[in-house]
């Protein structure tokens, strides 16, 4: 009988496991404005739209209320056909998963100077006024002990705050202060998908406690207190501190183990909005999509017309070209410099050639004992690449092997060849990752390294019969030059979605960035690295975007009454695009200059951005009207907007032409390009500005007016510029690039414009 049943049991497994995969999450856009009047609430409404197809309860996972009109359900193919054909129903998509973007930065800025930094201002008025300022910080949640939360005299939470902390096996209510003023979690999109099994894993506890360490570094970067005494393991030891030290944060924990669930995220800015958080912080995202398509886009365009900034990381899938994330216009779409502070390493080959690169290891060392030297270039063709499995340790036992860098994460090489008996790794940089040196704390001894001088230590162990090395570390050293430097990593333009909106829009520091760290997971995040520190130093666009969150507070702090669109012009029209040395910035990549599609209008200057003189500002109705030129139709422009009775009845002619503070030019097959923009004077009355145009020789530029005269403060005036590309210019040039300014004796208001003859 028992044997029978096992048998049964075996039959019905693969039947079962069938029909369990057969349900998958799916994100479901309904057309509002045609909800019957029986409903009293849209939860109403979706519950009834979902119980006519599934007799399954339990099918509907989140109600969208403010950032996206629908909801998220887990269904079969059967009921998202049936869906599908409904006449309320605009689209039923697949749930997407979303991926994270990932102490000297404020000096580095110009944030730690005492006096001229906000017209007519002291710091501690901007600090007093950022007490108001609210960042929600999207991401893998929070750990609420770290000092960076300390609330040490701030002042009571504003009273229209509406958010909670939120209990959970591992988080009590009462860890939440008067600095972090909020903490929720969202995981039924990841439930799904894992089959609930997360649930039987201690490290995947349903609460908005930071397990990963991500949360935790990207909320303090924004906003963290000042902490004295900070390090990782020694290394960039000082004061940490966050961009807004006196704005509050609130932490949605959308990210697990396996990523971030386009659902979540949603359900996390859905509440986020509802909650009254005044900037929104998202350090993740996935490919490039149509904005009707793109969940982040969708619930960003809700935020931006509630007057809430939101700052998206740009992907860290750079140098490729036409890489980026999160490029829809109303989102701050940034992009990772360095900065300068660096973690100098040394490799001294038994050639007497002493080589220079970087790490984070604070171990005992390798001693001053040359030992061998192994760079297996096996014939599976991955023991190159140091991955799991790869290395034979009767080849690197007692030796320093020479990885190549791709594919695997920088810190398990180190772990592989550690498994393997090596004691010590060199990393060399291919074509891909060129000069760009990112430090690690790795479990043994390890030197990162560029590429050109990878390729001459290559070149080392291939020729000399005996070859060996000896590893030394230099801890830390500041004001590096050349910086900042656009980091190879960093994703770039153009922009697929829209070639007519020049994306990315700002670079800010994201490479080495110390700041608070969970105790949950040592600071590689390996399992096998038992060490704790409470802080961490990581790289990517996941750490440039909190900057420019946190100083997004700042502007909001300063300018109460400005809104998202002129807060991004302003940090867009006075960034830099020169370095420390006074040269145009170079890109880690291959270190030549870098152009508009690396670093957008240059790195954020927050000093400048507090007072840029002119904005470019940008109303919900010409978003609308951008919207509507790009061809989508009125149940799509709807699905974004979220608004009854839009016709299009006004619409730009050409994307391109949205009161943008940059300017992406495609020609296609035009010859002349014409567009309008509007300045909106936030400097001093009786403010005259001068027009100043350059760009290649093969493209006219005429502005008109060339004087822009204004007697009031708030007053807008409109100018016109006409790109003319000369004949033949389409065959000879793939991409161009100039600049439109607007100065004064006060003010420089600069606009990076990037020129395209075939459409991508």
């Amino acid at each position: 009988m028992e044997t029978r049943f096992f048998w049964l049991l075996a039959l019905l497994l693969p039947c079962l496991s069938f029909m369990a995969m057969a349900k998958k999450t799916y994100i479901v856009h309904m057309k509002n404005h045609v909800k019957p009047s029986i409903f009293a609430t849209d939860h109403d409404w979706y519950s009834s739209s979902l119980q006519a197809i599934s007799s399954d309860s339990d099918s509907l996972l989140y109600s969208y209320t403010t950032a996206y009109n629908g909801f998220a359900a887990s269904l079969d193919p059967e009921q998202v056909e049936s869906l599908r054909r409904s006449d309320s129903v605009l689209g039923v998509y697949e749930d997407t998963i979303y991926s994270l973007h990932t102490t000297r930065t404020p000096e580095f800025l110009g944030l730690d100077t005492q006096f001229g930094l906000w017209e007519g201002h002291n710091t501690q008025d901007l600090n007093q006024a950022s007490h108001d300022v609210i960042i929600g910080v999207l991401d893998t949640g929070v750990c609420p002990e770290s000092k960076s939360f300390d609330d040490l005299e701030m002042p009571e939470i504003p009273t229209r705050w509406r958010g909670q902390c939120e209990s959970g096996t591992d988080f009590s209510p009462s860890l939440c202060n008067k600095k972090l003023i909020g903490a929720r979690s969202f995981s039924k999109g990841f439930h799904m998908a894992t089959g609930g099994s997360y649930l039987k894993k201690d490290k995947e506890s349903v609460s908005p406690r930071d397990r990963d360490g991500h949360g935790t570094h990207t909320a303090s970067t924004a906003a963290g207190s000042h902490v004295s005494n900070a390090s990782l393991l020694g290394y960039a030891s000082g004061v940490a501190r966050g961009m807004a030290i006196q704005a509050r944060v609130a932490a949605y924990k959308v990210c697990w183990s396996t990523g971030c669930f386009g659902s979540d995220i949603l359900a996390g800015m859905d509440r986020a909005i509802m909650d009254g958080v005044d900037v929104l912080s998202l350090s993740l995202g996935g490919g490039s999509a149509p904005y009707y398509r793109d969940t982040i886009a969708i619930g960003a365009f809700t935020a931006m017309e509630r007057g809430i900034f939101v700052s998206c990381s740009a992907g860290n899938s750079g140098p490729s070209r036409a890489s980026l994330a999160n490029v829809a216009p109303w989102i701050m779409t940034v992009g990772a410099g360095t900065l300068d502070r660096d973690f100098p390493a040394y490799a001294l080959l038994g050639n007497k050639q002493r080589f220079t690169g970087v790490s984070l290891y604070s171990g005992q060392g390798m001693g001053d004992k040359p030992v061998g030297l192994v760079y297996s270039k096996g014939s599976n063709g991955t023991s190159n690449m140091c991955l799991p499995g790869s290395l034979d340790p009767e080849v690197v036992r007692g030796k320093v092997v020479v990885c190549d860098r791709g594919i695997n994460a920088r810190v398990e090489k180190g772990a592989v060849v550690h498994a393997s008996g090596g004691i010590g790794m060199i990393l060399a940089n291919t074509a891909a990752s060129g000069e760009e040196l990112v430090a690690d704390s790795h479990l043994l001894p390890a030197v990162a390294v560029g590429r050109k001088v990878g390729d001459l230590i290559r070149d080392y162990v291939r020729s000399d019969p005996n070859p060996t090395a000896v590893l030394s570390f230099g801890g830390t050293i500041l004001n590096v030059k050349p910086s900042p430097v656009v980091a190879a990593f960093s994703s770039r333009g153009p922009n697929l979605v829209t070639p007519q909106i020049l994306k990315p829009d700002v670079i800010g520091p994201g490479v080495n960035i110390l700041a608070a760290w969970s105790d949950a997971i040592g600071p590689t995040g390996l399992e096998k690295d038992t060490r704790k520190t409470e802080f961490n130093i990581m790289s990517g666009t996941s750490m440039s975007c909190p900057h420019i969150s946190g100083l997004a507070a700042l502007l909001k702090a300063a300018h109460p009454d400005w809104s998202p669109s002129a807060i991004k012009s302003a940090l867009m029209t006075t960034a830099y695009t020169h370095d420390n040395t006074k040269s145009p910035l170079r890109d880690a990549a291959g270190g030549a200059f870098s152009t508009p599609w690396g670093h957008g209008s240059g790195h954020v200057d927050p000093q400048k951005a507090l007072s840029p003189g002119l904005v470019y500002d940008i109303s919900t109705d010409e978003y609308l009207a951008f919207l509507c030129s790009l061809d989508y139709t009125i149940d799509r422009v709807q699905a974004i907007v979220k608004r009854p009775n839009i016709t299009c009845s006004r619409k730009f002619a050409d994307p391109g032409q949205l009161n943008y503070p940059s300017f992406s030019v495609v020609f296609g097959s035009k010859r002349v390009v014409r567009y309008t923009r509007q300045l909106t004077n936030v400097g001093d009355a009786a403010s005259v500005y001068e027009v100043a145009a350059s760009g290649p020789s093969m493209v006219g530029i005429t502005v008109k007016p060339t004087r822009l005269v204004f007697g009031k403060v708030g007053e807008k005036l409109r100018y016109t510029v006409t790109f003319v590309s000369q004949k033949g210019a389409a065959n000879m040039a793939r991409s161009e690039f100039g600049s439109i300014i607007w100065s004064n004796a006060q003010h420089q208001v600069k606009s990076p414009i990037a020129f395209a003859w075939t459409q991508l």
